[in-house]
């Protein structure tokens, strides 16, 4: 997916977002990284490596879920001021394919914003290294907003 210029959250929320992203220790231990940062879309990548595998060496799951959370959630918070935060309240994910590739793409989309819950769609893509795209799991998420206490 090629994203147009006017795709990319501001310079101010993406710097929000990125910073968020960096304290997750979840993240940084999985090893996803944050590749487009849009209003209401974030897409987080996660490189395939034997310690994210489960017993047949497809990315397990749970770290396949995790970065779609994850997306979701930053889809969500690009809509929100600088004094917000957001937590998810629940998600519910389906594993179509087994999650195969050189890495995986998670893309988390708002569906809904409100002032207190979002809702995001949540996709995640396989990709090989010739390009090509296996959409291994979609999901739903709703988000509840936090205000941060100044």
């Amino acid at each position: 997916m090629d994203e147009q210029p006017q795709d990319q959250a501001s310079p101010a929320v993406q710097k929000r977002i990125r910073e968020s992203f960096d304290r997750q220790g979840l993240m940084a231990h999985l090893g996803a990284r944050l590749t487009h940062i849009g209003p209401g879309r974030v897409h987080l990548v996660l490189p395939a490596r034997p310690e994210v595998t489960q017993q047949h060496g497809y990315i397990h799951a749970g770290a396949t879920s995790a970065i779609a959370d994850s997306a979701g959630g930053y889809a969500a918070l690009t809509l929100f001021g600088e004094n917000s935060e957001v937590l998810t309240v629940e998600y519910k994910i389906n594993l179509l394919a087994p999650a195969a590739g050189t890495h995986l793409e998670a893309i988390g989309t708002v569906l809904k914003f409100g002032r207190t819950l979002t809702v995001c769609q949540l996709e995640v893509h396989g990709i090989q290294d010739d390009g090509t795209r296996r959409h291994v799991a979609h999901g739903q998420q709703t988000l509840i907003r936090v205000q941060i206490k100044q």
